[in-house]
């Protein structure tokens, strides 16, 4: 495999692959035109049906409005291509992940001129304008504006000087401005902005964009694996076996990631918030990973909707912007896959052996459902299985929905999972709920209005699924054994 250390290394190694990337030189339009046109390619996911799974990435070269930039989306939309750029199986990734965690590489500067920083813009020009610079999509026609979807954020602790990275919705409002939506209590530049807003003082963070998917994989993490202070640019060098390099930018006293395409330079300013969609007015901000577009938000959540006051862009000689559908099987592997390694970990170090694998599926955007196949050894184990779903909810707590399954189903496969309930779930004895839970703000059915017995949006009934055979009976429960033969000999164009 060639060596990949940025996106060009990236898209350079996926046209080597077949069907793994498409390239096109018709001009596309950004609003909502490139979004429309991948949906149909391979956008997968929770996105509207007809779309494909698994289906190529795809570059345009031709933008509307924007000559000499390209703009490539649905790098990650595939599970099998995400184990391709990171030189593993698929479906060991959470396993692949798990393992970075623990031997982490942390990132180091570049030495001389750092890639992202060839072309340079600064805001005190007045020439200078976001909207002219950054080629943002927006997914939909009701957007609330053109959106930087892979938008890697650093900044750092201002009382110890802790650095982290996350992945945030960005909004282009203006020339200069963006507004930043921050989940409420579930990522650590919150926490770092919270700081920043009591001692009144301005939050400089950088964006990076057109980035190693190894990056992007690991800005998924959260917490309880990764506590605040763990800069997750580390598990990204663990890896790729050598560090994320990193450049002082041009403006501001912060880092960036130095082979980026595009890094957006500025300041979280308090006291100022801004309405989403102040220009368009839809009342709609974008479609969020659950399949539903997200209502915009208000100016009246300082905390939670701050401006980036923009100082200035670098960019690399004809840059690649790189977006991502929200609800697309992108989300599912930047989300889901982190949320696998952390699944796996904490079973493992609380009942070692008994996990076999773990997938996020996309049903569930990555985050809100969870298959575990786990295996019983003995009778002694019955029961430790819905133990193992307690620990998955531990392990991430946006989690909504946990699957147990044995060794002989392929979590995968949604219709065997389904197959598994159908003849191995009994709903009086087998269906586990767990009522006025905290789980995630983005669950549209987690309202009062919804269910009367909720008591604010965001609390909503986990459930535990139980499609494991009970111990004593799994010889009732023998699937059909088929002949075992070697397919490649009669269909070998089905299975090289």
């Amino acid at each position: 495999m060639s060596e990949i250390y940025d996106l060009r290394s990236a898209l350079e190694f996926l046209k080597t692959q077949p069907e793994q990337l498409v390239e096109t030189n018709i001009e596309a339009d950004l609003n909502a035109e490139i979004s429309g046109i991948y949906r149909y390619v391979g956008a997968g996911g929770t996105v509207q049906r007809p779309t494909r799974e698994n289906g190529p990435a795809m570059l345009f070269h031709h933008v509307k409005g924007f000559p000499g930039s390209s703009v490539v989306t649905g790098m990650l939309a595939s599970r099998k291509r995400v184990g391709m750029l990171l030189g593993t199986d698929y479906k060991r990734l959470g396993w692949y992940l798990r393992d970075a965690v623990k031997n982490p590489i942390a990132p180091k500067m570049i030495e001389g001129e750092a890639p992202c920083q060839e072309c340079i813009y600064r805001a005190e020009d007045p020439d200078f304008d976001l909207r002219k610079l950054v080629p943002a999509p927006t997914n939909t026609p009701e957007d609330a504006g053109p959106y930087v979807t892979m938008g890697l954020c650093v900044g750092s602790d201002p009382e110890n000087g802790d650095t982290d990275v996350t992945i945030h919705r960005l909004c282009i409002q203006s020339r200069d401005e963006m507004t930043m939506w921050i989940t409420p209590g579930s990522r650590h530049l919150g926490a770092f902005w919270e700081k920043y807003l009591k001692l009144n003082k301005p939050m400089p963070i950088s964006v990076s964009i057109g980035l190693d998917p190894a990056v992007y994989m690991s800005a998924g993490f959260e917490p309880p694996t990764t506590p605040i202070g763990f800069n997750e640019l580390q598990i990204a060098g663990a890896l790729r076996s050598r560090p994320v390099e990193l450049a002082n930018c041009v403006s501001i006293p912060e880092t960036c990631i130095a082979h980026a395409e595009y890094v957006i330079e500025g300041e979280l300013i308090p006291g100022i918030t801004m309405r989403e969609d102040k220009n368009t007015n839809t009342g709609k901000a974008m479609p969020e990973f659950p399949g539903y577009t997200g209502d915009a938000k208000g100016d009246d959540l300082p905390a939670f909707l701050p401006v980036i006051k923009v100082k200035a862009v670098t960019t690399r000689k004809n840059p690649i912007m790189q977006s991502c559908i929200g609800p697309s099987h992108e989300h599912v592997s930047m989300a889901g896959i982190p949320t696998e390694a952390s699944v796996i970990d904490m079973i493992e170090r609380a009942m070692p052996g008994r996990v076999i694998n773990v997938h996020a599926a996309p049903c569930g955007g990555g985050k809100f459902v969870t298959i575990i196949q786990f295996r019983k050894n003995n009778i002694n184990d019955e029961g430790r299985q819905r133990q193992a779903a307690l620990l998955a909810f531990a392990a991430f707590s946006e989690m909504k929905h946990v699957f147990l399954v044995d060794e002989d189903v392929d979590i995968f496969d949604m219709s065997d999972v389904m197959w598994a309930m159908t003849t191995r779930f009994q709903g009086d004895v087998d269906f586990i709920p767990i009522p006025g839970v905290h789980t995630h703000v983005l669950d549209p059915s987690n309202a009062p209005a919804y269910n009367p017995f909720i008591r604010t949006h965001g609390i909503a009934c986990k459930a535990i699924f139980d499609c494991t055979v009970p111990y004593t009976m799994k010889d009732e429960f023998v699937r059909c054994q088929f002949l075992e033969v070697d397919p490649a000999k009669w269909v070998p164009e089905l299975f090289q």
